[in-house]
């Protein structure tokens, strides 16, 4: 079964420093949640007063409809993956994934059945009889989801659960924990600082920062229509144009900018992404074109990144490198345009 989640409120200190302030969320019954942000953001510490490891100052948190903010973590019954895997050197697979039911007094018979399901669910069922050491990082963050998920928790918890792994095989584990997750159906919560795993893995992202809960919604839609600079900024690359309106045209560096939904004067800090910009071929147009020179450029492999020096200032761009229109090189003349609905406004960030 499924639960809901909910934060009313929550808020966290230590002295005077407000690592959690006036956090509100709800998390839907069976969804994907990430809390994402740098370092010093505040989402270990919302993760911690979730399992019950912290409690908060101020603030509900409420499983369903029970109010859970004084319950001690052993009451909570939530399955929890740590950085750091947490396994038992002197235990096999099966006696890891085994040891919370143990806990909770199981008979052995359905304790052994119970071990079996879980190292199925993992693609581990062959390497019970392994210890720790024995296995890949990737076999033993298996192994952390196992042992968390054997007892039917009512929440998994994850904190940074594939940060010690290398680039590609976290890329693969993001693929596996994401088909768990539909597999089993329970609400997951996940804690990382990692764009890419947050955007791949999620349902649903909570933005954070300084304490602060600064956006939240789907991936896509946290990515196409950031509310901030902030977000814009950290969720992915973006060029910030600070353009004026005027009669619902933008100008900025001599030149006029189509802008979707302008507004008639004032300032205006717009985000644009890299991946929107176009190099036009001679005699192609669009509903923006800027003309610039190559400051630099760095071959990705899927494709090229490019800084080019505008009339508005450098401008990030990227390129496919699979029959790219141009060879790459400094001080080569280009011209760039993006669509009116390209760029996005976003507020400024609170000093």
């Amino acid at each position: 079964m499924s639960h809901a989640l909910a934060l009313h409120g929550v808020t966290k200190r230590y002295g005077n420093f407000v690592a959690v302030d006036r956090v509100s969320l709800d998390v839907a019954a069976g969804s994907f949640l990430t809390l994402l942000g740098p370092s010093g953001s505040g989402k270990t510490t919302i993760l911690m007063a979730i399992a019950g490891f912290t409690v908060p100052d101020a603030g509900r948190i409420l499983l369903d409809t029970k109010d859970i903010t004084a319950l001690p973590p052993e009451k909570r019954d939530f399955g929890m993956v740590f950085q750091g895997y947490a396994l038992f050197p002197h235990m096999t697979v099966a006696e890891n994934v085994a040891f919370p039911l143990r806990v909770r007094g199981m008979g052995r018979a359905e304790r052994e059945d119970k071990v079996r399901a879980a190292l199925d669910l993992v693609q581990l069922s062959a390497l019970g009889d392994r210890r720790p050491q024995q296995l890949s990082g990737g076999q033993q963050q298996r192994v952390a989801l196992a042992r968390a998920l054997v007892f039917d928790p009512a929440l998994l918890l994850l904190d940074e659960p594939l940060s010690a792994l290398d680039k590609k095989l976290r890329a693969e584990l993001q693929e596996e924990l994401r088909a768990l997750h539909r597999r089993v159906g329970r609400t997951f919560v996940n804690v990382t600082h990692d764009q890419d795993e947050a955007l791949s893995l999620s349902d649903q992202v909570a933005i954070l920062n300084h304490g602060k809960l600064i956006q939240t919604g789907e991936p896509a839609a946290l990515y196409e229509r950031p509310a901030t600079r902030f977000v814009a900024d950290f969720l992915g690359k973006s060029n910030f144009l600070e353009a004026t309106a005027e009669g619902g045209v933008l100008h900025l560096g001599g030149l006029d900018l189509a802008q979707a939904d302008a507004p008639a004067s004032g300032p205006v800090l717009l985000s644009l992404r890299p991946e929107k910009i176009a190099l036009l071929a001679d005699g192609e147009t669009a509903a923006n074109v800027a003309p610039g020179k190559i400051l630099s450029w760095s071959y990705l492999g899927a494709g090229y990144s490019l800084v080019v020096d505008t009339p508005m200032g450098p401008l990030r761009a990227s390129l496919p490198s699979w029959r790219a229109p141009i060879a790459p090189a400094e001080g080569l003349a280009v011209r760039l345009g993006w669509a009116a609905d390209a760029a996005v406004a976003v507020a400024e960030d609170p000093a």
